[in-house]
C-alpha cells in the first residue's frame, strides 16, 4: 500500500522548508492573505467537494502542497512528505519513522502534534492509488 499523506484542521501535515518545525503549526489557522504574502499566488486553486455541502472548500495548490481554505483561514494542508515520512512509504516504515505515538488506525496513522494554541495531529493516508 502506498502512502498518502492528507491532514485536516486537526491533522496538519507539514513539510515545507520552513527554518524550525515551530513553523509548521502557524501554517495552521493562517489567513489567506498571510498565506499569499507568505507563499505567493496559488499554482492552481480549485473547489474541493465534501459529502455535505458545508464541507466544501477552496484549495490552494502550490507546488509543495495544497492547502484548503474555510472563509478565509488555512484549516487543512495536504503534502506529499512530512515528518521524515514521504508519499509512497509502506505502512511498516511510517510506523517506525512515527514511533509509539503512531496509533494504527487500519487504512490510516494518526500522529498527534505538539502544539500551541489548538491541538494538531497528522494523519497518514495509505492506499493502493
Amino acid at each position: 500500500m502506498k502512502l498518502i499523506i492528507k491532514s485536516v484542521m486537526l491533522f496538519l501535515l507539514a513539510a515545507f522548508p520552513l527554518a524550525a518545525q515551530e513553523e509548521y503549526h502557524s501554517l495552521v489557522g493562517m489567513t489567506l492573505s498571510g498565506l499569499i504574502e507568505r507563499f505567493g499566488p496559488p499554482d492552481e486553486v480549485r473547489a474541493a467537494r465534501g459529502s455535505e455541502n458545508w464541507q466544501d472548500d477552496v484549495v490552494f495548490v502550490y507546488s509543495a502542497g495544497e492547502f484548503y481554505i474555510y472563509r478565509n483561514r488555512v484549516w487543512q494542508i495536504s503534502l506529499a512528505s512530512a515528518y521524515g515520512l514521504s508519499l509512497g512509504d509502506p505502512k511498516p516504515a511510517a510506523l517506525l519513522v512515527l514511533g509509539n505515538d503512531a496509533v494504527d488506525m487500519g487504512s490510516y496513522l494518526f500522529y498527534p502534534l505538539p502544539s500551541g494554541a489548538w491541538p494538531l495531529a497528522m494523519r497518514v493516508t495509505f492506499s493502493d492509488a
